[in-house]
């Protein structure tokens, strides 16, 4: 990595994860992130009353989840494709070619 590169972030080691138990969305995104080797930070919603709380302030006040969060930004359940997109963007260290 070149530390030239004034976008990426390599202070970030890893994506906050927002999920519940039972949540298939959640179980698919998680198995695609780790294939990726993709480090996760995770939060579940039914045991953290804060990360509830934030995911309703990124999802139209819902508790939609997965949500991800990294580099300032909150996706809701998004594709593998647009989180590594994202990451190329904001902390390409994280996601390989």
């Amino acid at each position: 990595m070149s530390n030239n590169d004034t976008n990426a972030t390599p202070s970030i080691d890893s994506i906050e994860f927002y999920w519940r138990p039972g949540c298939p969305f959640c179980a698919m995104l998680e198995r695609d992130l780790n294939s990726a080797q993709i480090p996760l930070s995770k939060r579940n919603i039914w045991e953290e009353p804060q990360a509830a709380e934030f995911v309703r302030s990124v999802a139209g006040g819902n508790e939609t989840v997965p949500t991800i969060f990294v580099g300032g930004q909150a996706m809701v359940n998004p594709p593998i494709a647009d989180v590594k997109r994202l990451l190329s963007e904001v902390a390409p260290h994280l996601v390989s070619s």
